[in-house]
């Protein structure tokens, strides 16, 4: 079933999320308050709110924001397959969703169009509707799932379909494209860094280059998983 899925269909994407204040003590009041009741039952002796707030800051919509939304897609022709990139990423959220959204609707709008990532579904998916809501920005038809069957819901999720139904564990992007044999180039930050390298390097395009690479390795997985050849490096494309 999924090899006849018509990979120049599908736009992969990946997002980097920061938390809307680097620490967790310049939070105004309100927001402190609603942060420690949303996370007191993971606070303990161990883990204090700070902490917590380091680690699942930027991963909670209410208390995070997007700094960069990376897109690919794959393109055929008789040389053989291509990957085309590109990214939106701004300081100011409102512009790079707006930015982003006008790609869907322009380019992304037709029943069969679909959108893939890893745990996209879990994160990526909900966090980007939740942030655009959040910035009064109205849903692209290819992320207003309300209301439709599951069927109708063209999104396709690389962690999902390596599970086959086990719901019970994880598996990073990492880790798939190391057992599929998958060259990735070596970054030199991780998802750990991209607060730090937003706020205190103000590093912009460093965060825009290491979530390119994220969705060229995204490709690169989906193609191995359908049964395609990967895609040299010099057939990547960036805009």
């Amino acid at each position: 079933m999924l090899d006849k899925v018509p990979v120049e269909k599908v736009l992969f994407l990946d997002i980097e999320t920061v938390p809307q204040t680097y620490q967790f003590g310049d939070l105004d009041d309100k927001p402190r308050e609603l942060f420690e009741m949303k996370t007191r039952f993971q606070q303990n002796d161990e883990k204090s709110f700070e902490q917590l707030y380091n680690e699942r800051g930027g991963i909670f919509a209410e208390f995070g924001k997007i700094v960069c939304i990376s897109v690919g897609f794959v393109t055929s022709n008789s040389m053989g397959k291509q990957i085309r990139m590109k990214s939106f990423y701004h300081d100011d959220e409102e512009t790079l969703l707006k930015q982003f959204k006008s790609l869907l609707d322009e380019h992304y709008n037709a029943p069969n169009s679909i959108l893939c990532g890893h745990n996209a579904k879990e994160f990526d998916f909900p966090y980007i509707c939740r942030r655009m809501l959040i910035n009064g920005i109205k849903l692209p038809n290819a992320l207003n799932i309300a209301g439709k069957k599951p069927w109708e819901i063209a999104h396709l999720d690389t962690m999902e379909l390596w599970k086959f139904g086990d719901f019970k564990a994880y598996t990073s992007l990492a880790l798939l494209c190391h057992v599929f044999e998958i060259p990735t180039p070596k970054d030199d930050i991780s998802g750990a860094d991209v607060a730090r390298v937003y706020f205190e390097d103000k590093d912009l395009e460093r965060i825009k280059v290491y979530c390119e690479k994220d969705v060229v390795a995204l490709i690169q997985l989906f193609l191995k998983m359908t049964g395609h050849e990967l895609v040299g490096d010099s057939e990547v494309h960036y805009s």
